[in-house]
């Protein structure tokens, strides 16, 4: 399922029994034909151990751009990304979908976004696989709560868990963004 061009959420299908289940997480040739082209370098996984922890939003620029897919090893979390590609008809605009343990759905997100998320219950796991390798002279952040993008974050405390990174960073008014619409998905 496609929703701002270049996001695709998806679901690996599972194979259970009274054992548990078997998943596919991430297969080329599936992602292929899911619209996802893209060679992954890095897996990342996180453990966030309170809810209301938020993470994000974070960006890496060019030219160590990343393109993310991200799931949800154990626990729930509300994960977003919002488009800020530079004269893209959804520039500012958020998407955010429940990744859990339970549901198994993925989303894939493109360069040219910021993601982000929220644990929604203790000890939440996310497990991400990255098109680039990690810069550190190319991270950045935007603010999770900034009112011009908008987000609506479920279980937000009032005061919820943030790096000293994401508590600082700056809204996207204040910000110039290094990616370019290319008019395609």
């Amino acid at each position: 399922m496609q929703i701002i061009p270049g996001l695709i959420l998806m679901t690996p299908k599972r194979f259970g029994d009274d054992r548990g289940f078997f998943a596919e997480t991430y297969s080329k040739a599936r992602a292929l034909a899911d619209g996802v082209d893209v060679e992954f370098v890095q897996d990342n996984h996180s453990l966030s151990r309170k809810a209301g922890t938020v993470r994000g939003l974070h960006f890496q620029s060019p030219p160590h751009a990343q393109a993310k897919l991200v799931r949800c090893g154990r626990g729930r979390l509300y994960d977003v990304a919002v488009d800020i590609r530079k004269g893209s008809p959804h520039y500012g605009q958020w998407f955010g979908a429940e990744l859990s343990f339970d549901n198994g759905a993925q989303l894939y997100i493109p360069a040219g976004f910021l993601h982000g998320f929220i644990t929604l219950q203790d000890d939440t796991e996310i497990v991400y696989k990255c098109s680039d390798y990690y810069a550190p002279d190319c991270d950045g952040a935007i603010a999770y709560n900034d009112p011009d993008i908008g987000i609506d974050w479920p279980g937000l405390p009032d005061a919820p868990s943030l790096s000293a990174k994401d508590a600082a960073a700056p809204r996207l008014r204040d910000f110039d963004s290094p990616f370019v619409f290319e008019g395609r998905a």
